[in-house]
């Protein structure tokens, strides 16, 4: 059994740093790469591809809403079409970088609102797909399961991989708790890895309402932006090879 480990990326800007890249890239197996628009800047992906590439990652890219001052998580009222445009320039962006490093782009993964509005509302997860299937047919769209998203992917013939979200409550609904409600983040790092392998071994996870969720996972997901990101990441990877799981890319 193996599953991949991503985590964003590349989502500092000028001089103001977040995250821990430098320590987080060894513990995974892909990163989604930040392009601009809702964090990051052209010296960071190009710093960023370069950690990647030493560290042996598949690169994806991380377009989200144009909003650098609420990171992306806010919802913006964008319109079906101008998603579809901001997606394609952003990833547009970033595969000029990884060009000239000779690294394909492993996949597409929306980024905070977009992403989230993306598991709700058809015409933005068509959009998203859209554009990702406008710019390469074969890169995949990492997708939350049985959304919209997903949905509208696959209705267009691309290749979607499900993701799962450790160090994320989720919902009895298969939705992740909205941020700020009771139990939506998981900072303990043993409890995120105990939470790792229930997803990845026996397909489910405990909800914040009580009972349990069923989940579909083909990679893991760390928040860069989490302080606990490479405490987490170290203790997932671990307990997973304790149940003979592999961390390697799809």
């Amino acid at each position: 059994m193996k599953i991949d480990l991503n985590a964003d990326a590349g989502e500092s800007f000028g001089n103001w740093k977040l995250g821990r890249d430098e320590e987080l890239f060894p513990l995974l197996s892909s990163v989604n790469v930040a392009c601009g628009f809702h964090a990051g800047d052209p010296l960071t992906m190009g710093r960023t591809l370069e950690l990647a590439q030493k560290t042996g990652l598949a690169v994806g890219a991380h377009p989200g809403f144009p909003d650098r001052v609420g990171f992306g998580r806010r919802e913006m009222a964008a319109t079906p079409e101008e998603v579809y445009a901001d997606v394609l320039y952003q990833v547009g962006a970033l595969s000029a970088f990884l060009k000239v490093r000779g690294l394909p782009l492993h996949h597409i993964k929306a980024h905070g609102a977009l992403y989230n509005r993306a598991t709700k509302d058809p015409p933005t997860a068509r959009a998203i797909a859209q554009a990702a299937l406008d710019f390469d047919p074969q890169v995949p769209l990492v997708v939350l399961p049985n959304t919209p998203l997903e949905q509208e992917a696959q209705r267009l013939g691309l290749r979607t991989v499900a993701e799962a979200f450790p160090e994320r409550g989720y919902s009895r609904d298969g939705r992740l708790a909205p941020r700020g409600t009771p139990g939506a983040w998981i900072h303990d790092p043993a409890e995120a890895a105990r939470r790792a392998v229930q997803m990845v071994v026996k397909g489910r996870v405990a909800a914040v309402e009580g009972g349990w969720v069923e989940v579909r996972a083909q990679t893991l997901c760390i928040h860069g932006d989490n302080p606990s990101a490479v405490e987490i990441a170290r203790a997932i990877r671990e307990a997973l090879r304790a149940e003979g799981v592999s961390i390697e890319t799809y």
